[in-house]
């Protein structure tokens, strides 16, 4: 689980600060709420995490337009069974591909779009815990990810430290490159490369 959580954490806040980069003004927010909360004179502790609204609705945005699996495990029905109006007979092998329901225009708006503003307002409700089928990137039911809890508070407390900690910036006014790569996790497909400048006290990064 460990081995499994890294790969997938490390994917996602790469994802995030992509996404970061290339929509500017939602840096600048991220970064105008954690100044608030926290300042610049101490640095994030996990305690801050409920306070920091927007940082989690960056992860949840994140996890929805780019999952680190976007594929579900294989199900396989039991017995014969029909689901909207498909039969499905048994033995059938069903695989969920969340890249494509975590984009559906019947239930996102600009689904495409980088916007974590969407949660706190519209989708306030919405949950990665495997309650709502329009966002599923952990899974859901009993076969649910079992360090969903442990992932969201390091990817939340991660991307706090980073964004409080740095001045991103890309190397040239060009996109981000957001192609990913073929296979089992979504990575990405080449490097990402940032200028990086304190932002805190000098002391504090001793």
């Amino acid at each position: 689980m460990i081995l499994a959580g890294s790969d997938t954490t490390t994917v996602t806040l790469t994802w995030a600060l992509c996404l970061l980069l290339n929509n500017q003004h939602t840096l600048r927010r991220a970064q105008e709420e954690l100044d608030k909360h926290i300042g610049r004179e101490r640095l994030v502790k996990e305690s801050d995490l409920e306070k920091l609204v927007y940082i989690k609705a960056i992860i949840k945005e994140t996890l929805r337009i780019q999952p680190p699996a976007p594929l579900l495990s294989p199900r396989e029905s039991v017995e014969d069974c029909t689901v909207a109006g498909y039969h499905i007979p048994a033995g059938t092998r069903l695989i969920m591909n969340l890249w494509k329901l975590h984009r559906d225009p019947r239930v996102w708006d600009d689904p495409l779009e980088f916007q974590p503003e969407r949660f706190p307002v519209k989708h306030k409700e919405v949950d990665v815990q495997g309650k709502h089928y329009e966002l599923l990137p952990f899974g859901g039911g009993r076969r649910i990810c079992p360090g969903i809890s442990f992932a969201l508070r390091v990817m939340e407390l991660a991307l706090a430290s980073f964004l409080h900690g740095f001045e991103i910036e890309k190397f040239s006014n060009e996109a981000i490159d957001m192609r990913g790569s073929l296979g089992l996790t979504n990575m990405k497909a080449t490097p990402l490369e940032v200028f990086l400048k304190p932002r805190l006290s000098p002391n504090l990064y001793v």
